[in-house]
This record gives structure tokens, C-alpha cells and sequence, in this order.
């Protein structure tokens, strides 16, 4: 589904702190014609002047409603992220586009089994295919390899410790990892990751890949390596 051109207000809701510095923004969002799970959207702010500052957030969760969830990780000295992670007032409004992008999706009718790689905030919009996988009550195998820093730098904490049935969530520590964890902190490394099902048994996992650029490249060329189709892998980056 994408709806392009159109700007429509949003009104800010909700503030939820994920880490830090992370937060999530609930917007209250009239009309809204619904997206799928991995797209994302323009916010569009207006200074008093008529200055206006337009940037791309991903949504967190699927369709509900009128609301939407974004994630937001402030950039340091950042003109616009830092403003909506602290500072714009509950029921201040902005403008909105989109939904935008229609490759780097999940549809609840997907059959193929699924591997979601997340880098630090990379996480929202494969968190968006998580709860829509949860709330179609699907089958489907779901895999996700979620990469932070640290344990402070998780998002979504409690949500995922408690994946269960067809989702599988391993997080992976690349400079501190907490005591005891049987990992070394570290980048992923092959054995992080799984291999491609045998073409006579089953075909995929379809890949999904979110972070930092060089985060993403260094994965896509790991899972390339273990056998995975460069047409079975889907990435979308940052920074």
C-alpha cells in the first residue's frame, strides 16, 4: 500500500522511552488509509518563519486504527530527531506523507519462513513485522537477530523477551555484553546467523535487513556468504 503525495496532520499522543535517548512518538492520525508492515513515512515540521524540515520516520507496529507509532533515535546535533524525541509538546501537531516504500514489506499472507536482522534502531520497522506476524496469529517461522551495543541500547525489551511459538529472538552484544552471556561481545559473525533451508526441502528464509549502512552491508555480504539468494534479502538503511 502506498499513498504518496498527500500531507495530512498528526497529532502527538504518546512519548515512550525505549532507552535513553530512543523514544517512541504515538500519533493520533485522522483518516489514515492504513500501511504494511515495513513502510514508513515524511513528517513535516513548519517553524514560525515558514521554515520547513521534512525527514523519514519507520512505523512500529501495524495498522490500528487512526495511530501510529514511530521510533525515533535522536542524531546528535540533529536538526529535527532530537526536537521529536524531548521536545514537541503532547498534542502538538505536524504533517505527515506516505505510506511510503513497498519492497521492504511483510504480508501476514506470506508463506516463506522469515529472517529479520535488526542494528540498534534498525529494529522498528522489522518491529512493525513482528506484532503484525503476532496479531495475524501466523505460522510462518520468524527468526530475528537483533544487534546492540549494549543491553541498555535494546529497544522493545519485555516485548520481545516474551516471543514465543514460531518467533525465535537472539540478541547479540557488539561492545558489551552482559555477564554471563555465552556470546563475546562483538560484530555478527556467521555463526549468528542461520543457513538457507535446503532448495529441495524449502525455499528462503525471505531476509529482512535494517541499520546503519555499513551494518547492513556487512550482513548482506555475511548472508550471501552462508548461501542466502541475493534476491531473498531486503535491506533497508540509515546514516
Amino acid at each position: 500500500m502506498t499513498v504518496t503525495g498527500t500531507w495530512r496532520p498528526a497529532r502527538l499522543v504518546a512519548r515512550h522511552a525505549q532507552t535513553a535517548t530512543a523514544r517512541t512518538l504515538v500519533l493520533d492520525t485522522p483518516n489514515w488509509p492504513g500501511h504494511l508492515p515495513g513502510q514508513h513515512i515524511d513528517v513535516r515540521l513548519t517553524g514560525e518563519d515558514g521554515y520547513q524540515a521534512v525527514r523519514s520516520y519507520s512505523l512500529a507496529a501495524p495498522t490500528t486504527e487512526d495511530r501510529l507509532e514511530l521510533g525515533i533515535q535522536p542524531v546528535p546535533r540533529g536538526e529535527v530527531s532530537p526536537y521529536l524525541a524531548d521536545d514537541l509538546p503532547l498534542g502538538a501537531q505536524v504533517e505527515i506523507t506516505g505510506p511510503l516504500g513497498g519492497w521492504f514489506v511483510w504480508r501476514p499472507g506470506d508463506a516463506a519462513a522469515v529472517l529479520l536482522v535488526a542494528g540498534g534502531s534498525g529494529i522498528v520497522p522489522l518491529m512493525a513485522m513482528v506484532r503484525a506476524h503476532q496479531a495475524a496469529k501466523s505460522t510462518t517461522p520468524f527468526h530475528l537477530v537483533y544487534s546492540v551495543r549494549s543491553p541498555d541500547q535494546a529497544w522493545y525489551q519485555k516485548e520481545l523477551a516474551s516471543g514465543s511459538g514460531p518467533l525465535t529472538v537472539d540478541v547479540l552484544y557488539s561492545r558489551q555484553a552482559p555477564s554471563g552471556n555465552g556470546r563475546p561481545a562483538g560484530r555478527i559473525r556467521a555463526d549468528d546467523l542461520p543457513a538457507p533451508a535446503r532448495p529441495d526441502l524449502a525455499p528462503g528464509p525471505q531476509c529482512f535487513v535494517c541499520g546503519p549502512t555499513p551494518f547492513v552491508e556487512h550482513v548482506s555480504d555475511v548472508l550471501v556468504a552462508k548461501g542466502h539468494l541475493p534476491g531473498h534479502i531486503r535491506t533497508e538503511r540509515f546514516g
